[in-house]
């Protein structure tokens, strides 16, 4: 999902996609019909946004973070949208232009900017997230950045000095507990770390978890009792990243494996499962059955976003899946709950970790190697198997 220089001619700099350069304070917004009362409170979301035409081939998850917010009060609405004011950026700025390859073609910064600017630039870009009244803008390649409720940005957050490593752009919050539990992944060994946060933001507990070789992994699974991970075989090529080659390649001769790790006995490390290769960017939900963990997702046949000059064609899309995973006994079976292609579930998070009776995906019209089409939400019941 990247094509070449210049940016007018790239898909995901145009149309939907053309990057908002305006920061705005619009208050008043026209309200059809009447917002009510109990709505009171801040809507935030973020995404990919360059603030300059990028410098190497651009890829659909390059661009610096841009916040926007929508507050509620008193029948009334305002919008409001900052850039995420990364170190990288604040470089761009005073240079005056874009100073970072991306996931396609990597190029670090000029040599006498490298100590100041680091590598890679933390863009922020993927999601956003409240804890311990912490508002976290996040990418999964480098710290949360923290923003205020006005959408300034404070900097990089680092649990106070205890977060070693990055942090995943999809932690997940215990509603019963509060807890943040999250993991990092890394091209470097150990190559992946799990994290644990108590409900006043202090990190807790981390464990270190040794991989065969250093893979994306996006997203991961949480239930009451159980954390899962899915070691899939999206894997970093640090030596073709560091010549301005792929940062990322699908290589299913690694095989694939599931691993549960129990939130009560850390010390216990991860049980691995051995399954056949596919991949999985984002999870609906998990629960607990009894022995098994079942784990609800969007599963495609392989790593469907290219990063480089290899290419995934138009068949490969994610549909809803669930697995029911027998730690003790080391099994995993497999079912498709949805043949249409589908991504982005989420379930309501008070139900997160527990049994949830729907969920809910953007529903897709195309899903072409060049253009993905959302054109709406699928309502799932997940007790009566329909939609």
């Amino acid at each position: 999902m990247s094509i070449e220089s210049p940016a007018s001619a790239n898909p995901f700099l145009i149309g939907q996609y053309e990057p908002v350069r305006d920061e705005l304070d619009v208050e008043g917004l026209r309200v059809t019909g009447r917002i009510p009362s109990a709505l009171d409170g801040m809507y935030v979301r973020n995404g990919p946004n360059p603030q300059f035409d990028p410098l190497t081939r651009y890829h659909v998850f390059d661009g610096d973070g841009m916040v926007h917010a929508v507050r509620l009060s008193d029948g009334r609405a305002s919008y409001h949208n900052r850039y995420v004011e990364s170190k990288g950026l604040l470089i761009e700025r005073r240079e005056g232009e874009a100073l970072f390859g991306g996931l396609s073609e990597f190029r670090m910064p000029p040599e006498e900017l490298l100590a100041e600017a680091g590598m890679m630039k933390n863009t922020a870009n993927t999601n956003i997230v409240k804890h311990a009244g912490r508002l976290l803008a996040l990418m999964e390649a480098g710290k949360p950045i923290e923003m205020s409720n006005e959408l300034a940005t404070r900097g990089e957050w680092d649990f106070a000095g205890a977060l070693i490593g990055p942090m995943t752009a999809h932690p997940k919050e215990d509603p019963e507990t509060g807890e943040l539990l999250f993991f990092g992944y890394s091209p470097f060994p150990p190559y992946l770390r799990f994290h644990q946060a108590d409900a006043s933001g202090t990190l807790i507990n981390s464990v270190e978890i040794n991989l065969p070789n250093p893979v994306m992994m996006h997203d991961f699974a949480v239930s009451r009792r159980h954390v899962v991970f899915f070691d899939l075989p999206a894997v970093f090529d640090l030596d073709a990243m560091l010549t301005g080659g792929a940062a990322i390649e699908w290589a299913p001769e690694n095989g694939a494996r599931i691993g549960v790790l129990d939130r009560q006995a850390l010390e216990l490390g991860v049980r691995w499962i051995e399954v056949d290769p596919f991949y999985v960017f984002h999870f609906l939900n998990a629960y607990d059955d009894g022995d098994n963990v079942v784990v609800e997702g969007c599963r495609s046949d392989r790593l469907n976003v290219s990063f480089g000059d290899d290419t995934v064609g138009d068949t490969v899309r994610p549909s809803l899946h669930r697995w029911r995973i027998n730690p003790q006994a080391g099994t995993v079976s497999e079912e498709m709950l949805d043949d249409r292609a589908a991504d982005f579930p989420r379930i309501n998070d008070a139900f997160a970790g527990l049994k949830s009776r729907y969920g809910y995906l953007g529903h897709t019209r195309s899903w072409q190697e060049d253009e993905v089409v959302f054109d709406g939400v699928t309502r799932h019941d997940l007790q009566e198997g329909t939609s």
